[in-house]
């Protein structure tokens, strides 16, 4: 990470503290985001997940566990041979757990 990156989030951070942001410091944080993302994007970006990543990730991220998954796939024994890439997903499942999740299935495909 640089430092130029780091002072540039230093500074996002103390006008957020400020507590009510004037227009000027709701533009110059747009600006100052938009930096941070484009640096984020070009030096550090995020790996593209797929498949049964993707799905442990979104599980991860939901703050959801295999349980959670029993009504798109019967059982939580089902869910668990998934994560464990002992059972592939049917078109069904693929497109419950898209729908569940608000994405698109083709972001399950590998």
């Amino acid at each position: 990470m640089s430092t130029e990156l780091i002072a540039t989030q230093n500074q996002i951070s103390h006008i957020l503290d400020k507590g009510k942001l004037t227009q000027d410091d709701r533009d110059y944080l747009k600006v100052l985001g938009t930096l941070v993302y484009d640096y984020e994007d070009k030096n550090e970006p995020m790996p593209t997940l797929k498949g049964v990543e993707l799905l442990k990730a979104l599980l991860e991220e939901s703050n959801l566990h295999p349980k959670d998954l029993v009504p798109i796939f019967s059982s939580e024994s089902i869910v668990v041979d998934i994560l464990n890439e002992q059972r592939e997903v049917t078109i069904n499942q693929l497109k419950a757990l898209a729908a569940f999740f608000h994405i698109s299935p083709n972001a399950f495909f590998e």
